[in-house]
C-alpha cells in the first residue's frame, strides 16, 4: 500500500470517529466514505453521505465551518508533518443507486405488451 493511502486510510478513520463523536448535525448519521489526498498532501477531497439524505446541504454548510475544528481534533490523533485542507463534497452514490434501482423495479412492474416492446 503506498504511502498516500495509508494517510487517506488514516485521515478517513480519525475523521468519521470525530464527527460522528462531534454530532455536528441533529438526527442525521453522517459516514465519512473516502478521502482524496493530493499528491503534495496540500488538500484532501473527503466525500460524505448523510442519512436522511435530505440534510446533505445542511451537513455540508456544518462541515464546512467546523473545518478548523475537525482538523485541530485530527491533528491530536494523527501526526502528519502538514494536515491537508479538507475540501467537503456530497457524495451521491446511494441517491443515485436508489434511483437506478427504483427504475429497475418500475421496468420490471410494467406487463409486456406489443407497445412497449
Amino acid at each position: 500500500m503506498a504511502k498516500i493511502d495509508r494517510i487517506n486510510d488514516l485521515i478517513l478513520e480519525e475523521l468519521a470517529a470525530v464527527v460522528n463523536r462531534e454530532g455536528l448535525v441533529k438526527d442525521a448519521l453522517i459516514t465519512i466514505t473516502s478521502v482524496d489526498c493530493s499528491p503534495d498532501l496540500k488538500q484532501a477531497k473527503v466525500r460524505f453521505s448523510v442519512l436522511p439524505d435530505n440534510l446533505a446541504g445542511t451537513t455540508l454548510r456544518k462541515l464546512t465551518a467546523s473545518t478548523s475544528l475537525l482538523v485541530n481534533l485530527i491533528k491530536e490523533r494523527v501526526k502528519l508533518r502538514v494536515m491537508p485542507r479538507l475540501i467537503w463534497e456530497f457524495d451521491a452514490t446511494e441517491r443515485e443507486a436508489e434511483k437506478i434501482e427504483r427504475l429497475i423495479a418500475s421496468i420490471n412492474e410494467e406487463p409486456m405488451t406489443q407497445e412497449n416492446l
